[in-house]
């Protein structure tokens, strides 16, 4: 643990706090991508397959536990509670292009040819380029609701803060593990553009736009 990983963490988790406050308060689901919440749900329950296994501190078995719920939640919220507010016509990536590619890479480029393994790293993978669906989205509405904007910052910040994670933990106890922080990196690339349109529109008090 280091401050980088506390500090992505705590802003992974203000993401999902963010989203889950701008479903429950308006009632509404309008404007955030169910594909890319499904993508997330895979990403967390695959990744923590080790939960039933492996036991590494109450803090990690804590985020965990949160992550893969939250995820359900946000999903139960979209698509049961709320689901007459989703944007089915708006929300139409197909995510079958990034799951398959995704599994087939961590077939081919893995640390161990084991289930467990594969299955984290294909989860690695797929959080890299989970956000384009709701990027995707985002650019075919036109806008983004400030909330929205604040959520899809807080998640973007916290693969940033990891790759500084990363890089603290290279130097200071020589740990290296390239597929995070290539995936990580591909992460934060793709949230380069949206960072530089939250920075000098949302902060100033204005709506977000991406360009279609």
């Amino acid at each position: 643990m280091n401050i980088f990983r506390l500090a992505g963490d705590l802003s992974h988790l203000l993401a999902i706090i963010l989203l889950l406050i701008k479903i429950w308060k308006t009632r509404s689901c309008a404007g955030i991508s169910g594909k890319s919440q499904i993508l997330f749900a895979i990403v967390y329950i695959t990744r923590y397959l080790d939960l039933v296994t492996t036991f590494i501190s109450l803090y990690n078995t804590f985020m965990k536990l949160v992550f893969i719920s939250t995820s359900v939640a946000t999903l139960y919220l979209m698509y049961v509670k709320f689901k007459a507010t989703y944007d089915h016509n708006h929300d139409s990536f197909r995510i079958e292009f990034l799951l398959i590619p995704c599994f087939v890479l961590a077939l081919l480029i893995n640390t161990a040819f084991t289930v467990v393994e594969i299955l984290w790293t294909f989860s690695i993978y797929l959080e890299a380029v989970a956000i384009l669906p709701q990027l995707f989205l985002v650019s075919k509405t036109g806008e983004a609701e400030s909330i929205t904007s604040h959520y899809l910052f807080a998640l973007g910040s916290y693969r940033a803060l990891y790759l500084l994670n990363w890089i603290y933990r290279y130097y200071a106890e020589a740990h290296y593990d390239p597929i995070a922080i290539f995936a990580g990196a591909i992460q934060t690339i793709l949230y380069c553009d949206f960072f530089y349109l939250y920075i000098t529109k949302v902060l100033k008090g204005k709506k977000l736009q991406l360009p279609a």
